[in-house]
């Protein structure tokens, strides 16, 4: 992977998901490029001494950064780009100018997003993103290592999608993979669904020669179980499509997707189905 992208604004959010990109760089051997868009944002920054956002003093807090961070990416390249605009646009925009292979950008979770443009936007990029995202939590303790990934499988078609570039990252890392099929309802034919989901997967996984757990959950609600679980079994990344299953508890609360990055302690890694799988879906 040639690149990675990080929403920076500058709130120690976005400096913690700095951090971050740059330990997953380091072992995929990527640049990290940081994208800030102006939006006309008024807020103090964790730089006091700046007293606007021109871009003047925008690239200055970058060199900054850089001076700080160049030294603790090995072997790629700290960059920068400022842009102007919407931020989930502008950052979708320059990842596919940039040839971007992961994005990841901090998220204050439900709470907090009045603080700065992160927040509030961080589902959105996940939304527009042209390639996978990781979101990561302020307060999340990441380490260098990455040794277990939770994939939660349920009876949508788009479930079973994430697995290779899930597999992908697990061969960086020696990661094992967690996988939970995930039972939402009593209907026989759609647990069977799962079942066979849930097969294929272990299949795969198999025949990678990556190492894999399997479990069974019912889950009345999707986003709890897999977080619960995350959490039981210690993992370092669930990983997710942006479309999911959807069940009568899902349907007050959100979409399954939006849960995971508003509730998830654990960095959530988001990927979007394919167009051609949703369109014969349909």
């Amino acid at each position: 992977m040639k690149n990675i992208l990080v929403a920076i604004d500058f709130s120690r959010c976005s400096i913690h998901a700095l951090e971050y990109a740059i330990s997953i760089a380091n072992i995929l051997k990527s640049n990290v490029l940081m994208v800030w868009v102006d939006n006309t944002r008024t807020e103090e920054t964790i730089f006091p001494e700046t007293p606007g956002d021109s871009r003047k003093e925008i690239t200055g807090n970058f060199k900054e950064l850089i001076s700080k961070y160049q030294p603790q990416l090995i072997g790629g390249e700290l960059n920068f780009k400022i842009r102007k605009g919407k931020v989930h646009h502008e950052v979708a925009n320059q990842a596919k100018y940039s040839d971007v292979g992961l994005v990841i950008t901090g998220t204050h979770g439900v709470t907090g997003f009045e603080e700065f443009w992160i927040g509030s936007n961080a589902y959105r990029i996940v939304t527009y993103a042209p390639c996978p995202v990781i979101t990561i939590r302020a307060n999340y303790g990441f380490h260098q290592t990455l040794d277990r990934i939770v994939l939660p499988i349920d009876s949508s078609l788009e479930s079973r999608q994430k697995l290779p570039f899930t597999t992908q990252i697990a061969r960086y890392f020696n990661s094992e993979i967690h996988i939970i099929g995930l039972y939402s309802t009593s209907v026989k034919a759609v647990r069977n669904r799962v079942d066979e989901y849930t097969r294929q997967v272990a299949k795969y996984l198999e025949e990678e020669n990556v190492p894999y757990y399997l479990e069974k959950l019912e889950a009345e609600n999707i986003t709890n179980s897999t977080i619960e679980y995350a959490l039981k079994v210690d993992a370092g990344l669930i990983s997710i499509m942006t479309e999911q299953e959807t069940t009568t508890a899902n349907l007050f609360l959100g979409a399954f997707a939006q849960q995971m990055v508003n509730h998830s302690p654990i960095p959530v890694l988001s990927i979007h189905a394919r167009e051609y799988i949703r369109i014969q879906s349909r």
